[in-house]
């Protein structure tokens, strides 16, 4: 017997909590990091899934500003108790919750080395739009980097700079459709983007980095701090103007330089495979790779 329910804030968020990071060991997060994603989204649903009281499994669903016309999806079932119709339940539910708000298109995310539940999906009518390499930099096999600018830049820190927020989201604004896979994606206004992308609990101005030309914002980076000791590259952006001169490396170098001193012991990111100056310079600084991240987009149960 399967039963659905829909998370309480507490007990229920960590027991959906436990299960995805159980199926999904090599992206662990902590639950600030899952309410910082709740507090980025327009709406929100998570669920869990019972079979004869025991939780077999939960499904997250979320609506972003971005892409305010589909559900991003994330479905876990635990190993032992897949094929037995609590995947389905979890599509069913967040089908019906999406259908009560108007979206027809539901997104969902596997990993590359989970070909059964890209089964599960493929089966149900969803193609995939894009696919992320997975990587991931072990600090322990690091020294310090050396950051190397063009004459008259400069990198400081957000804290440093509140200021200069509203610059750093007019490179947010070029660079985003330049991203393979995010070509059609909708700006958030100033204050959508601080409320959602910047002002996080997993959000720190201490490692959010600003390239300066003067006083121009030309580029930022920033950490999500995701886990105790492992952190997250969530951005990188250069302005067209100045590529091809070493600023995404100095910024990348001075995240890593941070993430050092502070005590971490990992750093990941992905990036989509069609980002080929990305993913070439991650390789220069010793990123290797994980386990990365097939999305497709498919249609709502019946």
């Amino acid at each position: 017997m399967l039963e659905i329910t829909a998370c309480e804030a507490g007990a229920d968020e960590l027991a959906s909590l436990e299960v995805y990071n159980t199926v999904w060991p090599h992206d662990a997060v902590t639950i600030e990091a899952v309410h910082a994603y709740n507090d980025s989204a327009l709406d929100h649903i998570d669920y869990l899934v019972r079979e004869d009281g025991v939780i077999s499994g939960s499904g997250v669903g979320a609506i972003f500003a971005y892409r305010a016309h589909r559900v991003v999806t994330l479905i876990t079932v635990l190993a032992g108790q897949r094929r037995r119709g609590a995947g389905t339940a979890l599509y069913e539910a967040i089908s019906r919750w999406a259908g009560e708000r108007g979206v027809r298109e539901l997104e969902v995310s596997v990993a590359s080395n989970d070909p059964e539940s890209l089964s599960f999906a493929q089966r149900r009518g969803f193609t995939e739009e894009r696919r992320e390499v997975g990587l991931v930099l072990s600090l322990a096999d690091v020294s310090p980097q050396q950051v190397q600018l063009p004459a008259g830049i400069e990198i400081v820190t957000w804290a440093l700079r509140p200021e200069l927020a509203r610059g750093m989201h007019e490179v947010d604004l070029e660079i985003h459709p330049d991203i393979p896979g995010f070509e059609d994606v909708t700006g958030e206004s100033f204050e959508d983007w601080m409320a959602h992308q910047m002002q996080r609990p997993t959000d720190s101005p201490a490692a959010t980095f600003i390239a300066l030309a003067g006083e121009e914002v030309i580029g930022f980076a920033k950490l999500s701090l995701t886990a105790p000791t492992a952190a997250g590259h969530s951005m990188t952006a250069v302005k067209r103007a100045w590529r091809g001169r070493g600023i995404a490396r100095a910024l990348k170098a001075t995240e890593i330089n941070w993430a050092l001193t502070n005590g971490y012991t990992e750093l990941h990111t992905s990036n989509e495979e069609r980002n080929t100056p990305i993913n070439r310079l991650n390789a220069r600084l010793g990123y290797r790779p994980g386990i990365g991240q097939i999305h497709l987009v498919g249609p709502l149960r019946a």
